[in-house]
């Protein structure tokens, strides 16, 4: 079931990259990149398409996106989806602000 998801997300940002990303993507997912970017002093998320949404996921998992880089693959996705899942989980604990 899982397999299936990165094969779709990343199919998917390949045939239609301007698509919303809400397409493939769940709004937690996306809340996390956008605070992502929002930490960062030079934001990379400036459009708001399936397919930035895709290389910031594969970065998360290692992916260099250099200019000569083929496009991002399964395996990255899947690393960066995981890496993704971590950082959600964990600003979620962050709002919690129970103690004790």
């Amino acid at each position: 079931m899982v397999s299936w998801r990165i094969f779709f997300l990343t199919m998917s940002a390949r045939a239609k990259p301007d698509a919303a990303p809400e397409t493939v993507l769940t709004s937690t997912e996306i809340a996390t990149l956008d605070a992502i970017d929002a930490a960062r002093s030079k934001p990379r998320i400036l459009r708001k398409t399936l397919a930035t949404y895709l290389l910031q996921i594969a970065m998360l998992g290692g992916y260099l996106a250099r200019n000569h880089d083929p496009p991002p693959g399964n395996m990255v996705v899947w690393r960066g989806l995981t890496r993704l899942n971590d950082i959600a989980f964990g600003l979620s604990i962050r709002t919690r602000r129970r103690c004790g």
